[in-house]
């Protein structure tokens, strides 16, 4: 046992220590894993997308009941607008009860079917998700925001814009442009950019399978790469998750997904673990600092 010690701590002198401190994170994201699917044993694996009624309450977040349409089938069919104004009720009615550690999750489709009952606690969640959103919408819809005191926003935007054919250049000046109006607004807050998640490449069974197929794994980790950097050029923090949800070849773990790009309870737990184990280390750590 004594030689293997000897052995490990050798072999990490060796490596730079960005390498060791992201290994170091990756083993305790997944210890943090296992023990929450431990205490999470006694809830549904039933996922999200499955389920035949919520309360828009439930899926956007908040604690306050609206009176809108209640089946998740209807909701689907609702158009952008109704979804903004939706965004808007729920954002009017948490501001009004002023909460502490207002927490937003800002983004498309994976942040909107996020399962309430897994989001970490000690903080006020607003879903502010928008299914098959891109950059040039969150960008018109950012203001809904403005009243708010808001403690952390985790960001996560772009699989649509590179499905949907936006260029690497056009998606990368609107993501400049919503982090320069998240920081700017709010600048008390902790801007949280998050990493785009790998698809599922050929296992996926998504309706437009082809358009996962024209999107290659160098391209997203490449527009990952420029997401850091805008974390960095703006004071943001970034939160890398590709690591948890890629398999070898890059493609987004089979255990994690419903279709090869949305995720089904397992993957949502991987996130939760990720988002809870980062706020711990990194965001709490940073306002005992200030």
């Amino acid at each position: 046992m004594t030689s293997f010690v000897i052995l490990v701590v050798n072999w990490f002198s060796k490596i730079p220590g960005w390498a060791a401190l992201s290994l170091i994170m990756n083993g305790l994201l997944f210890a943090a894993l296992i023990a929450l699917w431990q205490n999470q044993a006694s809830l549904s694996r039933t996922a999200i997308l499955h389920q035949t009624s919520a309360s828009v309450t439930d899926v956007l977040g908040g604690s306050e009941p609206m009176v809108v349409p209640t089946d998740i089938a209807d909701m689907r069919h609702l158009n952008y607008q109704e979804w903004v104004e939706l965004l808007q009720q729920k954002t009017d009615a948490m501001v009004a009860q002023q909460p502490e550690h207002l927490t937003i999750l800002l983004g498309d489709s994976l942040s909107l079917w996020f399962p309430p009952e897994l989001m970490p606690g000690r903080r006020a969640w607003l879903k502010q998700g928008i299914s098959g959103e891109k950059t040039n919408g969150l960008i018109n819809r950012l203001a809904l925001l403005d009243d708010a005191k808001i403690e952390t926003i985790f960001l996560m935007i772009g699989i649509n814009d590179l499905i949907w054919g936006q260029t690497d250049d056009q998606f990368i000046d609107n993501y400049r442009a919503i982090v320069s109006y998240l920081t700017q607004n709010h600048p008390e807050s902790q801007i949280v950019i998050q990493s785009l998640l790998p698809h599922g490449g050929e296992a996926s069974i998504w309706e437009s399978k082809h358009l996962l197929l024209e999107l290659p794994v160098e391209r997203v980790k490449a527009i990952n790469a420029a997401l850091h950097k805008i974390a960095d050029d703006y004071d943001a923090y970034y939160l890398d998750l590709y690591p948890l949800f890629s398999t070898g070849e890059g493609t987004l773990r089979p255990d994690l997904t419903t279709d090869g790009l949305h995720l089904n309870r397992q993957g949502y737990l991987v996130w939760r673990s990720a988002i809870a184990l980062y706020a711990q280390l990194e965001l709490t750590e940073s306002r005992r600092l200030e």
